[in-house]
């Protein structure tokens, strides 16, 4: 008779973490293994069936119980979710995996306001423009990973929205007002810049095209606006997250490439002979001042996305041995590496081939304003070609929070999925409402430092704070002030871009276009 303990034979710690009893999830999916379990001592699913207790029992129970534990490995705690989320587009597929996600984040994190980022830089000057593209990038970094890592803070929990995890850290009426309006504002607003800059780069892709050929009765600005916003719609009608998967490649290998055509072509020509690098003079201090929070601002926007993070993540199946921020981690990291290749150059091949004589517009203007003639037509338009693409891409995955938000409040008050008819309906209405502000305010578009400064603490703040209030870091630690201080950090800088931005837009008269053809 063994005289062991029992505490020898069945290894349990002090305190054993118990997971709450769950239901299963509309799609069959489990959540994974909480964080801090990864210990040989933490209680799992399986702790019990160990080589020592299975020791003494016979072969034919042993592989029943080995069988077992394989299975509750495979499937991990229940997660509680809403059986309404089979029905809504973010969460209705659950089979992603890290090429999606690579596919997503880099279609959501590159795009045109890449394109402005030289014009920070003619504020900034060289020392302060790559220092605070380079801070910019390695902080969104961080609050990126700390996403990923909150997705499943909870046992039980999956956070599949950004408001849902800031009710989860602020409470359920505070969460909203903080989250709500900046994730909105981000998602809508962007869709309504596409709108923009996608119908305004087509009417340049017509004129490089056509020539004077086609000059006798061309469209107009507005409607190529419309021409665009057709297209989105059209597109708009694939049904969730996961369906839009090739559409985010194509956005992904758009952006990659004209990004790259567009700083390669202005290296490669020759500079304006007036060329300067020093940062732009303003006649007062305070000018100057506000100038250069306006163009930090623009930094800030050039990293978007975050609000689509948890989004993202959603879409793939989680389970006790293959919990979902793994996949998500990996494809987030081959993402933001080619993001970096794509801002960096960009932002400082444009700044050196065109210093401060950099167009309000951005690189794509000071393109074709001052190479329209010594650039093949076969390029430039190609480049236009490309950005039109990518705001098809962009505009569909920036989209579908507004579209999820649509069908959450349908199917609340039905209790019934929408169908084919209603999904057309909303996706429809929420284009053209888009098309119609981004025609009542065409400046919508230039406002780069603003929107920057608002959804600033979307990408820079909250997720800092989110970590403190959940994971609970031991008080006065060094995790604890570093989040504290970057997450206030965050703060003051939203406060004071928006209102370099707000600057920037009375002091130029709201006369700004992103594109303005010769």
């Amino acid at each position: 008779m063994d005289e062991r303990p029992e505490t020898e034979l069945i290894s349990i710690p002090a305190t054993p973490r118990v997971s709450t009893p769950e239901i299963q999830t509309p799609s069959g999916q489990r959540s994974p293994r909480p964080a801090g379990q990864k210990s040989s001592t933490a209680w799992t699913p399986t702790s019990f069936i160990s080589p020592r207790f299975l020791s003494p029992i016979g072969t034919p129970m042993k592989k029943v119980l080995i069988n077992m534990k394989g299975y509750l490995e495979e499937v991990g705690h229940l997660t509680k979710l809403n059986p309404q989320d089979a029905w809504l587009p973010i969460t209705e597929s659950r089979n992603g995996n890290a090429h999606y996600a690579a596919f997503h984040n880099l279609n959501a994190g590159v795009g045109f306001q890449a394109l402005v980022l030289p014009v920070a830089f003619a504020f900034l000057g060289w020392s302060w423009g790559i220092l605070s593209l380079t801070i910019a990038y390695c902080w969104q970094l961080y609050t990126l990973w700390i996403l990923v890592q909150l997705h499943e803070a909870v046992p039980g929990k999956r956070y599949n929205r950004y408001v849902e995890l800031a009710q989860a850290a602020f409470g359920e009426r505070l969460g909203v007002w903080l989250a709500l309006f900046p994730t909105v504002y981000l998602s809508a607003g962007t869709a309504t810049a596409l709108i923009l800059i996608g119908g305004e780069t087509m009417k340049l892709f017509f004129q490089v095209v056509c020539g004077p050929l086609c000059s006798s009765n061309p469209l107009t600005t507005v409607e190529w606006y419309l021409v665009f916003t057709s297209l989105c719609i059209v597109l708009s009608q694939l049904p969730n997250l996961n369906s839009i998967a090739g559409l985010s490649l194509v956005g992904a290998i758009t952006a990659i490439t004209y990004s790259t055509m567009v700083w390669v072509l202005s290296v490669s020509q020759q500079r304006p002979p007036t060329i300067s690098y020093e940062p732009l003079s303003l006649p007062s201090s305070s000018a100057a001042l506000f100038s250069v929070m306006n163009a930090l601002g623009i930094v800030a926007f050039a990293f978007r996305g975050h609000n689509l993070v948890l989004e993202i993540q959603a879409t793939m199946p989680s389970t006790f041995k293959n919990p979902a921020h793994v996949p998500m981690w990996r494809g987030a990291k081959v993402a933001f590496f080619f993001i970096a290749m794509c801002l960096f150059p960009v932002a400082i091949g444009g700044f050196w081939a065109y210093g401060n004589l950099m167009p309000s517009g951005g690189i794509l203007n000071a393109l074709y304003a001052f190479h329209s003639h010594s650039i093949p037509r076969g390029l430039l338009a190609l480049t236009f070609l490309l950005v039109v693409f990518n705001c098809l891409s962009s505009f569909q995955i920036y989209s579908m929070p507004a579209f999820d938000s649509f069908e959450a409040g349908y199917t609340s008050r039905t209790n019934r999925p929408c169908s084919i008819w209603v999904r057309s309906g909303f996706r429809v209405f929420y284009g053209f409402v888009s098309f119609f502000i981004g025609v009542a305010l065409p400046f919508l578009s230039s406002l780069a430092g603003l929107l920057g400064g608002l959804t600033l603490p979307v990408t820079f703040a909250y997720p800092c704070f989110m970590w403190v209030l959940i994971k609970r870091p031991p008080k006065y630690s060094f995790n604890w002030y570093f989040n504290w201080i970057l997450g206030w950090l965050g703060v003051a800088f939203s406060l004071a871009f928006s209102i370099g931005g707000i600057w920037s837009i009375v002091n130029n008269g709201l006369k700004l276009k992103f594109f303005k053809p010769n």
